[in-house]
């Protein structure tokens, strides 16, 4: 067996490990939120007038869902860890896809995201935070950038990495200002993943597809334990997934679509490869655009641009059913996904 073919099996046993194993715990965490009350709570009509009749019927489904994923990744890498130094030199120690200059940075950032995002879905839940709602969005923002700073830092000092890869171009070193670039990345794609998870399986979906293109670009790079944690990053998500199509059981919450949008700007950075991210996570870029665009053209022009932002509820208010929404974008999320893939590949041998 060559060292590609085990690698592809070993991910592959991940994705499905990761499946089984949330599959397995989600019942115990779906009853656990609705003993908690943890029910989302619709923004009022007076200030989302569309979006509140849109989704009156969805209040008081259980968020934070997005736990079954990071949970389960967090769960898998510190037990599979911890089984490799117990077995060395066996099939288990293999399986560990733990390593400091792959994967530690992702992990870390993963769970740190996934907490604060956790502290805002509860002040949701509760009723506390501005206006009721949880966290403004400037101080969103602000943790997302915290959260990238770390990140930067750990890029530079641990890694000893300022190198940003131009596509079809060649590679640059461009010393400290690789942190505001840094920053800008992980912001962006943070923002942009939270602005999506607004409809059922919406985010989950495309989140999916973004993370199995990147399991393709890190394993082209040799970066197998990266790979692997993508792989297992996708396996908890289908688990998911399975709960959160329309109509979903409950719903991602800012624990996970904060911490997936975290990761996936990290990963993108890990394999040079951020100047794809706008192509692989379009629809990402999309809906963040159209929340972008209604602010300034409400501002500019003091009417709306859309009947409601982000886009997908614009789509909803036109008279789309919701899960026809969905599986276009997904639909949409793919195509542009093998475009991002192919861009990459192509890169490579060029370059």
């Amino acid at each position: 067996m060559t060292l590609e073919t085990f690698e592809i099996t070993r991910i592959l046993l991940l994705t499905a490990l990761a499946f089984g194993a949330a599959f397995a715990w989600m019942p115990l965490l779906l009853k656990a939120l609705l003993r908690w009350r943890a029910g989302k709570t619709i923004r009022p009509e007076a200030e989302t007038p569309v979006f509140a009749k849109l989704h009156a019927k969805k209040s008081g489904t259980p968020t934070m869902g997005g736990i079954l994923v990071w949970g389960t990744v967090l769960v898998l890498a510190v037990v599979l860890s911890a089984i490799a130094k117990a077995a060395p030199g066996t099939f288990l120690e293999k399986l560990n896809f733990l390593s400091r200059s792959e994967t530690l940075l992702p992990l870390g950032a993963l769970v740190a995201s996934a907490i604060v995002g956790f502290v805002d879905d509860y002040f949701n839940i509760r009723g506390l935070g501005a206006h009721g709602g949880g966290l403004r969005a400037r101080h969103r923002l602000f943790i997302y950038a915290m959260i990238a700073v770390v990140g930067a830092w750990w890029f530079q000092s641990k890694l000893d990495w300022d190198l940003l890869h131009v596509p079809f171009v060649g590679d640059f070193n461009v010393g400290l200002w690789y942190v505001p670039f840094f920053i800008a990345v992980i912001v962006a794609t943070a923002f942009s993943v939270n602005e999506t998870d607004g409809l059922d399986g919406l985010a989950g979906g495309s989140l999916f597809v973004a993370f199995a293109a990147y399991t393709v670009i890190a394993f082209s790079q040799g970066r197998y334990d990266l790979a692997a944690f993508c792989g297992v990053i996708i396996g908890a998500l289908l688990a998911f997934l399975w709960y959160n199509i329309y109509p979903a059981k409950f719903y991602m919450g800012d624990t996970g679509a904060m911490s997936l949008g975290v990761t996936l700007g990290i990963v993108a950075m890990l394999t040079n490869s951020a100047l794809f991210l706008p192509v692989i996570g379009l629809v990402f870029v999309l809906e963040s655009l159209s929340v972008i665009l209604q602010l300034l053209w409400r501002k500019t022009f003091k009417k709306k641009l859309f009947a409601s932002a982000p886009f997908h509820h614009h789509l909803e208010a036109a008279g789309w059913p919701e899960p026809q929404i969905v599986m276009r974008l997904w639909v949409v999320s793919m195509v542009a996904c093998a475009i991002g893939i192919a861009l990459a590949l192509a890169d490579a041998l060029m370059v």
